[in-house]
């Protein structure tokens, strides 16, 4: 029995406001980190900050249509109007270049529509993804679209084991470029295609979300000292120098701003 379109959205989520989160089917997630969507609250005055996270998305956003949010290098402040749903597909670091068939540094820090997206155009992958679908229907048409751009692309299986290998806060890049079987000028070349930046700023924002993902699990206060060795921060200076590049406040402030959002984006 072939399934619901938008099966891997639960019953009601379209009703629940907020944001949710959903592991990819088998057939995607190796490029897939997840599938989400965003259901901003009636009552809500619809702004966000989006972290830096090495990822990329295809967005379907009510009224607006489908686009593509390329990789972020700082926080992105949004605003939504209250009421509108949003789908994505979020794809994982280095595998955005490789779905998309494009340099992800074209995109970087940019959000374009997909109709926008020369090698995308052939595909018509923005036809059926318009503005006015119900999110039901627009949940099913861009787990296909990710679907057939996931088929027809080619990964870089080199980049991808690195990516992994950059999670961690002491690996050295040019080692890493070593162990994948590339120079250094490769490793950042093809890192920039794949992924939208160097390797060494990948590994930055790897270390800045695994800091993001313990704080939203402390307990209050965070004993923000224990974070910034725990994550690979020199001392709680340079972790607080880096949240500030790359969250536009304090550790202290993130902590306060997530809990008031409960944990999202």
């Amino acid at each position: 029995m072939r399934p619901s379109p938008a099966s891997w959205v639960p019953p009601g989520a379209w009703l629940a406001p907020g944001y949710a989160e959903w592991q990819a089917p088998a057939a995607l997630r190796g490029q897939v980190a997840c599938l989400w969507t965003s259901v901003v609250p009636g009552d809500d005055d619809g702004r966000g900050l989006v972290l830096p996270d090495a990822c990329s998305d295809l967005i379907w956003e009510q009224g607006v249509g489908a686009y593509v949010a390329g990789p972020d290098t700082g926080p992105v402040a949004t605003e939504t109007r209250p009421g509108t749903v949003l789908v994505g597909v979020r794809f994982r670091p280095a595998a955005g270049g490789q779905v998309l068939g494009l340099p992800l540094s074209e995109l970087r820090d940019q959000r374009v529509p997909l109709a926008d997206l020369r090698p995308l155009a052939g595909l018509g992958a923005a036809r059926g993804l318009d503005a006015a679908l119900t999110p039901a229907a627009a949940a099913a048409r861009i787990r296909e679209v990710a679907g057939t751009l996931i088929a027809d692309g080619a990964r870089d299986l080199a980049i991808s084991e690195a990516a992994s290998l950059l999670r961690d806060p002491a690996a050295r890049a040019e080692d890493v470029a070593g162990r994948v079987g590339l120079s250094e000028r490769q490793f950042r070349r093809r890192s920039h295609a794949a992924i939208g930046y160097g390797p060494k700023t990948l590994q930055r924002i790897l270390r800045f979300q695994r800091f993001v993902r313990l704080l939203d699990a402390a307990p209050e206060p965070p004993d923000l000292a224990s974070l910034a060795v725990l994550t690979g921060y020199a001392d709680q200076p340079h972790l607080t120098r880096e949240c500030r590049a790359l969250s536009g406040g304090t550790p202290a402030e993130l902590h306060r701003l997530r809990r008031r959002a409960g944990n999202a984006g």
